[in-house]
């Protein structure tokens, strides 16, 4: 099962998912757009881990999210 949660950094829109692998981990994962023109929502790279649960997975996915913005967005 998917887990998802959107929260909003300045201008931007993070989009985190957690997906649950083989291995009964879960693997983050985050979009990054602009609530604003233009928007391309942009696919960004998180380190895999061994998150144990759906919250940290998001958690990782956010900070990773928030590093982005604040570094190229």
């Amino acid at each position: 099962m998917d887990a998802n949660n959107t929260f909003r950094h300045g201008d931007y829109e993070l989009q985190c998912t957690a997906q649950a692998d083989d291995r009964g981990l879960f693997v983050p994962n985050v979009v990054v757009c602009k609530h604003h023109w233009p928007r391309r929502p942009r696919i960004i790279a998180v380190p895999r881990g061994d998150h144990l649960s759906e919250a940290t997975a998001i958690d990782a996915a956010r900070a990773t999210g928030i590093e982005w913005v604040v570094n190229y967005g």
